[in-house]
């Protein structure tokens, strides 16, 4: 019985870490470029109570009996998955159409990563996240820019106040990871690689199998509200059927402790 409380307390545990998932990827539904997560389970150690035996010709003449001792989780992965664009109209808001993530520089110089193209500038003309971390490589527009331009590679163009012909003044870049699933989340729409992860892969938009730019647009979360409720419901009727389980083994601990009356 013992053992029956302890395994149904661990697929309780489980449970709770697959509603709490749950429950975030439900709170970033309107999150820009956000990505939806998943847990990943597996079932604990098994103990043997009989052997399976055999004949004397090697044959099997018996299966062995096999008690498990319940499950734990071993993984969120976040789901990659392309969000549906969102027209914005604003000059500085990009959308990645296929695989690669934005560079950002963070305040202690190390870059982190991210699927959230809603730019702003800075009062230096920098282009920044609306955190105010520089776009890595630095684009620089000029104090009297009149418009910008981001064409599907990553071209950043600007035609100045008087001018009639625009310029070039940088080019966005993007990076592409391995296994994007290993990458470890900031906050902030932020990203940071792990060994998981691989090294990143850096080069404009449309090569080295990256996806293309589209200026104008955000991408949407990739949340799916009707799994997510689904999900939720199949993990709270797991989550009652093994404390149902635990109520059982309890019970019939009372029976056997109630035998000498």
């Amino acid at each position: 019985m013992i053992r029956a409380l302890n395994s149904a307390a661990t697929g309780m545990e489980a449970q709770q870490l697959l509603i709490d998932t749950i429950s975030n990827n439900l709170a970033n539904v309107n999150t820009t470029g956000f990505k939806k997560s998943r847990v990943g389970f597996q079932d604990l150690i098994y103990q043997t109570l009989k052997a399976g035996a055999t004949t004397a010709s090697g044959e099997a003449s018996s299966s062995a009996i096999q008690v498990g001792h319940g499950s734990r989780t071993i993984s969120t992965q976040s789901d990659f998955s392309q969000g549906e664009p969102i027209a914005t109209q604003n000059p500085t808001d990009l959308t990645i159409n296929g695989t690669g993530f934005f560079q950002v520089t963070m305040p202690d110089g190390s870059l982190a990563y991210s699927r959230d193209g809603s730019f702003e500038l800075s009062a230096d003309g920098l282009l920044v996240t609306s955190d105010g971390y520089p776009v890595e490589p630095e684009i620089m527009l000029p104090q009297d820019t009149a418009s910008i331009s981001i064409d599907s590679t990553g071209i950043v163009s600007v035609l100045l106040i008087g001018d009639t012909e625009p310029q070039e003044v940088g080019q966005i870049e993007l990076a592409r990871f391995i296994n994007p699933a290993g990458l470890e989340s900031l906050g902030q729409n932020l990203l940071k690689p792990t060994v998981a992860s691989g090294t990143p892969m850096v080069a404009a938009p449309g090569s080295e199998g990256l996806g293309t730019l589209l200026q104008g647009y955000l991408e949407g979360s990739n949340v799916e509200v009707i799994e997510e409720m689904v999900n939720m419901i199949v993990a709270q009727r797991a989550y009652e059927i093994n404390s149902k389980a635990i109520k059982t083994a309890e019970d019939m601990l009372t029976v056997a402790s109630n035998l000498k009356r």
